[in-house]
């Protein structure tokens, strides 16, 4: 770097002069941005007579071998092409000290338009989608960028571009280190895309530091600071970005993003909600939804489609047990059956069906063999692992369904209130189904963990809702209510099949259709309690006492009880208890 053709001194801290300062023939015009580790000029290039970006290490390499291997480094980014990254325009160096140059063109870096006030949500997400996207494509060709700062993000009328790949000087590794050295780059990478989005929306830089890398260093494992998007911010921020944003600084580890990808499908997807096209949440999983079904049937599908047209009218209520047992042929049945025209037709506008007995009878044998008959086979395009993984939620929601059917209030439809139950998760089965890597995720991301720190207690795991956020950019539970609304399902039956908010305050009700929500989503967090660590249980399950026990006249042994498992074979009655007086819906 050099003030003239003569002076080896770094510009940044050259001294003030009103003279022209050159490097090599580049005229020096202003200083963009800088970090530890790298600076971005503008320049005035005589030969092309135009403007352009230059952007190069913080320090000139310290001997030949170092500055060799950041020309192969600086090279292969050049042959990285991708929409998300800025084209680089010339790769050179001058007195020893390297450089890459870009159009500037009418283009702005992200510093030059951020203010305190931050950006709007709808403005920052889509120009972080686009250089997510590029970076996870510079990742899988091998390089990592190592000093994402907000110089580094281009802004214009193209949409944004990553510069600098390939530009920060790293240590020299051999072969095996350096694989394991580029990986590590690529997760710290993502790291620093989480304080760029914190930066953007917050209006200030995380933890009032500039330089991105400076922050990360003050994180966990180098460090013990949290960044978190403040509550208190100039424009709103949606519940489900902040959760990504939220989830890919988190303090611990194991918590964060893993890769670029896993980021940019979150983002992807909140932004796919936010806009609700092609049906807003559940835009993701249409094309799958129509390629593989809505959840394939278990195994011996075809035996039981046989065996159901040989029942008899008289055997409803066995037929509907079996009905039951396969979710994916009692959704089915519950689509055809509460879509609006077969509504229109076949209940005169009656208003929803939530009986298979019901739906069998109008839509008769040989309708529910066809149905049976047309799902796909278990375990659809799922590798064995996968299948297990799905084949336990379906136990999990089969055993809800039977909770349901135990703690039911005297009076009420056991088939009903199970048939609830088992759609309050339609959302966790079609993920678990057409996303099993995203179902895997967010499952982890809800797993507790034990502290790093002695003494300390135990890191919680995510709630559902802020996990399947922070995976999918939507919420799990949300897009239960988008498949049912494609169905055509009217408003009441879909309140009722949300589960309240664990935070909601739950108040006594006399309507018939709440307290079987209610009910189900009683029997819904009993099963989630038998999932937790088994030194927490009885904690948890004295809360879902505390939530529920008024309302439904439940006491905390009658959970207990519910939660000590029911014989899949019995057909449970609802527990006796004088609290409600027998109600009939």
């Amino acid at each position: 770097m050099a003030v003239d053709s003569s002076h080896p001194a770094l510009p940044a801290a050259a001294a003030p002069s009103p003279a022209t300062r050159f490097f090599g023939r580049f005229q020096l015009t202003n200083l963009l941005g800088k970090s530890a580790r790298t600076m971005l000029w503008v320049v005035h290039d005589p030969r092309a007579g135009q403007a352009l970006l230059l952007a190069m290490p913080r320090v000139r390499p310290a001997h030949p071998s170092a500055l060799e291997q950041w020309r192969q480094s600086a090279r292969l980014a050049a042959r990285i092409d991708h929409p998300g990254l800025a084209p680089v325009v010339e790769v050179g160096e001058h007195d020893q000290w390297p450089f890459m140059a870009y159009d500037r063109g009418q283009a702005v870096v992200l510093t030059e338009v951020l203010s305190s006030k931050g950006q709007p949500a709808q403005e920052m997400a889509p120009w972080a989608l686009q250089i997510l996207q590029g970076l996870a494509f510079a990742h899988e060709a091998g390089l990592a960028h190592a000093d994402l700062q907000p110089h580094m993000i281009l802004l214009g009328e193209g949409g944004a571009r990553l510069l600098g790949l390939g530009v920060a000087l790293l240590p020299m590794h051999g072969t095996g280190q350096a694989l394991v050295a580029q990986r590590k780059g690529s997760e710290r990478d993502v790291l620093a895309m989480g304080v760029l989005m914190h930066h953007a929306l917050a209006g200030q830089p995380a933890l009032d530091q500039p330089d991105v890398t400076e922050v990360m260093a003050r994180l966990p494992p180098l460090g013990r600071e949290i960044v978190r998007v403040p509550w208190s911010t100039a424009h709103p921020i949606p519940e489900a970005l902040r959760a990504i944003v939220n989830r890919a600084t988190d303090r611990q580890e194991r918590q964060r993003y893993r890769n670029a990808r896993t980021l940019e499908r979150a983002l992807e997807g909140w932004l796919l909600a936010e806009g609700a096209q092609g049906g807003g949440p559940l835009a993701l999983l249409l094309d799958r939804i129509r390629a593989n079904g809505l959840l394939p049937a278990l195994p011996g599908a075809a035996n039981r489609a046989a065996r159901l047209l040989r029942m008899e009218r008289e055997r409803n209520d066995e037929l509907a047990q079996a009905v039951l047992q396969d979710m994916a042929l009692t959704f089915e049945l519950m689509r055809l059956i509460n879509t609006a025209q077969a509504r229109n037709v076949l209940a005169a506008g009656n208003g929803p069906i939530l009986a298979i007995r019901r739906a069998v009878d109008m839509l008769g044998l040989d309708a529910v063999s066809r149905a049976a008959n047309a799902l796909r086979a278990w375990p659809g395009p799922l590798n064995e692992a996968q299948a297990a993984a799905l084949e336990l939620t379906f136990e999990r929601v089969r055993r809800a369904g039977r909770i349901a059917q135990w703690i039911r209030p005297p009076g009420y439809d056991g088939e009903v209130v199970c048939l609830l139950a088992l759609l309050q998760n339609l959302g966790r089965l079609v993920i678990g189904y057409h996303c099993a890597d995203e179902a895997a995720q967010i499952e982890r991301l809800m797993r507790p963990a034990p502290s790093t720190d002695a003494g300390q207690p135990d890191d919680l795991g995510m709630s559902e809702e802020a996990a399947s956020f922070a995976v999918l950019g939507i919420d799990v539970a949300g897009i239960g209510v988008a498949i049912g609304r494609l169905w055509g399902l009217d408003e009441s039956l879909l309140h009722m099949i949300q589960r309240p908010a664990l935070a909601q305050s739950l108040r006594p009700s006399a309507s018939d259709d709440e307290l079987l929500r209610l009910t189900a989503s009683c029997a819904n967090e009993i099963v989630d309690v038998s999932q937790t660590r088994p030194a927490h249980r009885a904690g948890a399950l004295q809360r879902v006492a505390q939530r529920y026990g008024r309302l439904l006249g439940l006491s905390l042994q009658d959970l207990q009880s519910a939660a000590q498992g029911i014989d899949p074979a019995s057909k449970p009655a609802p527990i006796q208890r004088d609290a409600l007086t027998a109600q009939t819906p």
